[in-house]
């Protein structure tokens, strides 16, 4: 039986958000089962196994936020404003619980219990956003509407470690304006 591709779709973000409520070993197939309403065979026909549900969600994660980013890109010239709306969007996420926590972030924390597909697209995505982040920030110092000290590189590192730090305050808090509490004084240290 092949599963339809609205079906694959429905076990992935079933999987999602079960991995954004409690991580990679927090669900099982039967857990997709139950939501999805299909049975575990359905599943296993199209992802023969956790890791490769996991590596394919996370490979779609990574799509979906590198298609973020150059939306961006096209919409945002100012690169102070670039880190605001990415920012921004974290923001309505958690407020909204839409998507409270960067699937990423969340399992990068469980790295050495990961299978190693997962691994390398988890590391593939934090790569990339540091890569933005890098090039967002030299064009800022470069217009005159970043202020750094020490390299841009360095400084994304700390810029993605702060919101994805934020993102875990919020939810120990369990308030979201733990957040923008975070995040606001950050982008106001680097504001020239």
């Amino acid at each position: 039986m092949k599963i339809s591709q609205s079906k694959a779709d429905d076990i992935l973000q079933c999987a999602r958000t079960l991995i954004i409520r409690g991580g990679y070993n927090s669900f099982s197939y039967a857990d997709i089962s139950h939501v999805v309403g299909i049975r575990n065979a359905s599943i296993h026909h199209h992802f023969p196994s956790k890791s490769n549900l996991v590596q394919k969600l996370v490979a779609q994660y990574r799509l979906e936020a590198e298609a973020g980013i150059a939306e961006l890109e096209r919409n945002i010239s100012d690169p102070l404003e670039q880190l605001r709306a990415y920012i921004g969007y974290w923001q309505g996420c958690i407020a909204d619980a839409t998507h409270p926590f960067c699937v990423c972030a969340l399992l990068a924390s469980e790295i050495p219990i990961l299978p190693e597909t997962v691994v390398t697209e988890i590391r593939a995505h934090f790569r990339g956003l540091s890569d933005w982040l890098t090039a967002v920030l030299q064009r800022g110092v470069a217009q005159g509407r970043v202020v750094l000290t020490g390299a841009a590189r360095a400084n994304a590192e700390i810029f993605m470690a702060t919101v994805h730090g934020a993102m875990l305050s919020a939810r120990a808090h369990g308030d979201p304006a733990t957040f923008a509490a975070i995040t606001r004084p950050m982008l106001e240290r680097i504001t020239a």
